[in-house]
């Protein structure tokens, strides 16, 4: 594989999580997930929502390259 295509081939996001204080009593963990080229973010509550953000980034990221 050259390297252009190994540049192209790989995808760097950063994820950021905290535990927010609801109440007296109630945490929820709580987050932001960002695509580091693009820049493109989403904030989740919960793990399926990081997961659906990663599948429509990596498609969406797919579809794009498929039609260089």
């Amino acid at each position: 594989m050259k390297q252009d295509e190994l540049t192209h081939a790989t995808h760097l996001f950063t994820v950021r999580v905290w535990l927010e204080k609801l109440d007296h009593d109630r945490t929820e963990w709580r987050g932001k997930v960002q695509h580091v080229l693009s820049g493109e973010g989403r904030a989740f509550r919960d793990w399926p929502a990081l997961v659906a953000f990663f599948v429509a980034k990596l498609q969406e990221i797919k579809d794009d390259e498929e039609t260089i």
